[in-house]
């Protein structure tokens, strides 16, 4: 029988994992973890699955699983723009959650990007428990030295 219908995982890596590892093998460890729990729903063997990976990078860490990097991904295959929307989608839903724990940051609006409004409330307000200390803007609004 043909199974049919989307299927997804998604993988998370919060402000302490990136600021203790880096933001590329949080990412990694995110997106590892994605695969792991899409494989496991869907009760499908790691040596069954092709993974394309949007960018020039293998996801580090997840032997057994073919996977294809893909650069500008998202322009070039439908199945990483839909993941990519998927993502964005999530995280826009998450600023809105982190808006209303933490108001006066604005993130409902900017989506923790670093806007100019963004950029000024963390003058004021100082970081969250949320913003990432790696983040050069982040270290200075804490009065953290290079």
């Amino acid at each position: 029988m043909l199974d049919c219908g989307v299927r997804f995982g998604f993988g998370f890596a919060g402000p302490a994992e990136i600021d203790s590892v880096n933001i590329l093998e949080a990412t990694f460890n995110a997106m590892g973890a994605a695969v792991r729990r899409l494989l496991l729903s869907a009760g499908a063997e790691p040596r069954s699955a092709l993974l394309l990976v949007d960018g020039p990078h293998r996801i580090k860490r997840l032997e057994g699983i073919a996977q294809e990097p893909v650069v500008d991904g998202d322009a070039r295959s439908i199945s990483i723009a839909a993941a990519s929307i998927f993502a964005k989608v999530l995280r826009d839903r998450w600023m809105e959650v982190l808006d209303r724990r933490y108001p006066g940051y604005g993130l409902a609006g900017h989506k923790g990007y670093g806007t100019a409004a963004h950029m000024q409330a963390l003058r004021l307000l100082g970081p969250s428990p949320e913003h990432r200390l790696s983040f050069s803007p982040v270290r200075a609004a804490a009065g953290i030295p290079r």
